[in-house]
């Protein structure tokens, strides 16, 4: 539309003739973008984007829709324009019933009977969901097809605790999938926001830094249980890109690369066959079968690059080694990454979203946590302090965005949920309770600015922001977890680490409030399910207290278990967890359940056999 449309004069005239027009970045105003969105499917309509809502000078919208091309686009803004002149009463009742629907819809109720949670419950939930399983190409059972990563990694979660062997399978088949298929780039690394396909095929090509950063964490916990070499492959490669194009010097990360370049999507990443065979000569036979130069990866005249067979059997039918073959892989990507380096470039969005860095420093801690990479560790620690220098204010709050040295917007709550997140998942790394503290404070920051204590659940903007037509609250989990099923996870960690009832029987609350809703539609509430884990699975303190700390911590990552939080220090400490546990010149490790701990142990093999 921006292309047919706005851009043109005669468009743009009778536009400005008629109304003020107001073009809104969906990820700086994600609360505008909910409140119309909502409205669009009040109408009826299937929502998307681009968005054009019509509203009156109050923030109320009448009427609204999608894509329009101009020709239409231009009778609509005369219809619209005609309508509230010649009945703007008419307009107003209108606006109004749109905005009373708008309210009284995905309000969220207080569950006032028991919190109870049981396995039955998540076995229901996933066999429902189950139903809609692709278990041929992966994923769910239509196109386009999303990676959804707290959707796998609830489910690889639920599959390791509750043995479920066909869960797991499916959890790998599709994680097998998305890395062979285009919607990963195989020479540079890094993933596409959706695969228009069935097959993984052909990718959106445009690259989200949050797709990026949850497939981060999911592979490598992936492979923390599966020791699968392709997923660490995949962590190491998408943190390459991550760091090569999506990082600015101060450690923020920037929010995505375009799909298209040169007008064109995907210009930048395909390829033609004539280029591929005079760039790799001898080398192009395997690399062309490697990657399916072929009908396979034929796409609009080009090709894209996708794999469909392993390296062993690639290898055996070329008659080579493995390794021989990987060393032909690896220079056949240098020189290509070379030409591609000369093409035009798919424009980048240079913001920093502060929820968006949040995930990307998650995933950089998780990645450290299973491959044990100093440098992921370096990366982590140089955005959170990014965060804790740039981001937040004075007055503990956070902004959303930054941008060439300007921080701004005051932020959501999701900045502060992936944020508490990122803080306790690195304190968990490092035992350095600064992050542990400054998560506590973001927590209690959220508290008094976004918590409705009728509902017992989080508003989605800050009660010191003007207020518009509605204030919303994110529920449902989508390729983004939901910020409300992001903080409640918060809640339950800090209130283990401090003991703290208040946190825990809030964390509670929620998840009670929802439990309802879940069986209705499960993929929409996997992070939530994470959380019922938690409750439905032994939930394990694993308190570390010694010089060794840290070590004993990365030794016990060695293996995998979702369902436990590591608190440790390398000499005494007032967190109650490690009160009266620290013993001169030791390392030790307990193992506890509710505060009740088993023996005290000094290897992390014998802590694992607790944690069985």
């Amino acid at each position: 539309m921006e292309h047919e449309s706005f851009e043109k004069e005669d468009v743009a005239k009778l536009m400005n003739d008629n109304f003020v027009a107001i073009k809104i970045d969906r990820e700086e105003r994600p609360d505008i973008d909910q409140i119309y969105m909502n409205a669009i499917h009040q109408m009826g309509q299937r929502g998307g984007w681009p968005l054009n809502m019509f509203a009156l000078p109050n923030g109320q919208p009448f009427f609204g829709g999608t894509y329009f091309p101009k020709s239409q686009w231009m009778e609509l803004l005369g219809k619209v324009s005609s309508a509230y002149k010649q009945n703007p009463q008419q307009v107003k009742e209108s606006a109004a019933d749109l905005t009373n629907r708008i309210k009284g819809s995905e309000l969220v109720q207080l569950n006032t009977q028991p919190a109870d949670f049981t396995v039955d419950m998540l076995k229901d939930l996933v066999k429902k969901w189950s139903g809609s399983f692709d278990n041929r190409e992966g994923g769910g059972n239509r196109a386009p097809k999303f990676p959804i990563p707290n959707n796998y990694q609830f489910l690889l979660r639920y599959a390791h605790l509750n043995k479920d062997d066909k869960v797991l399978d499916h959890v790998k088949l599709t994680l097998n999938k998305i890395a062979f298929g285009g919607i990963y780039d195989h020479l540079g690394g890094g993933f596409s926001r959706y695969s228009t396909d069935e097959l993984w095929k052909v990718p959106h090509f445009e690259k989200m830094l949050y797709d990026n950063a949850q497939l981060v964490s999911l592979y490598s916990e992936a492979y923390q249980l599966t020791k699968e070499p392709l997923y660490k492959k995949i962590v190491f490669e998408t943190l390459e890109f991550v760091k090569r194009e999506l990082t600015d010097q101060l450690g923020a990360f920037y929010s995505a690369l375009d799909a298209d370049s040169e007008g064109e999507e995907g210009k930048f990443y395909v390829w033609d066959k004539n280029e591929l065979v005079e760039a790799l000569g001898a080398d192009y036979e395997v690399f062309g079968d490697y990657y399916n130069v072929n009908m396979n990866g034929a796409w609009e005249g080009h090709y894209i690059l996708l794999r469909r067979k392993s390296d062993e059997s690639i290898a055996k039918k070329h008659n080579l080694s493995v390794d021989e073959l990987k060393e032909l892989l690896l220079r056949s990507k240098e020189k290509l990454m070379k030409i591609r380096d000369t093409r035009i470039r798919p424009g980048l969005d240079d913001k920093s979203l502060t929820s968006w860095n949040a995930l990307m420093l998650n995933a950089y801690v998780d990645a450290y946590d299973v491959f044990g990479e100093s440098a992921f560790l370096e990366e982590a620690l140089k955005n959170a302090e990014f965060i804790a220098s740039t981001q937040l204010r004075t007055d503990g709050g956070l902004n959303h965005s930054y941008k060439q040295g300007r921080s701004t917007i005051n932020g959501y709550l999701e900045d502060y949920a992936f944020t508490i997140e990122a803080y306790l998942a690195l304190y968990q790394s490092t035992f350095d309770e600064k992050w542990l503290k400054l998560g506590r404070k973001l927590m209690d920051y959220s508290i008094v600015h976004f918590y409705d204590s009728t509902s017992q659940m989080f508003y989605f903007t800050s009660d010191i922001d003007p207020p518009l037509v509605d204030r919303k609250m994110e529920i449902n989990d989508n390729v983004i977890p939901a910020s409300n099923s992001s903080i409640a996870k918060s809640l339950y960690l800090l209130g283990h680490y401090y003991d703290e009832s208040e946190y825990i029987n809030k964390s509670i609350q929620m998840l009670n409030n929802i439990k309802n809703n879940m069986g209705s539609y499960p993929a929409g509430y996997s992070n939530w399910a994470m959380l019922m884990l938690h409750e439905t699975f032994e939930f394990f303190e694993v308190a570390i207290v010694g010089q060794d700390a840290v070590k004993r911590r990365a030794e016990m990552d060695a293996e995998y278990n979702p369902n436990k939080l590591y608190v440790g220090a390398r000499k005494s400490s007032d967190l109650p967890l490690l009160e009266n546990k620290f013993v001169d010149r030791e390392t030790i490790i307990y193992v506890c359940v509710n505060k009740a701990c088993q023996l005290p142990v000094t290897e992390a093999s014998e802590a694992l056999l607790q944690l069985k």
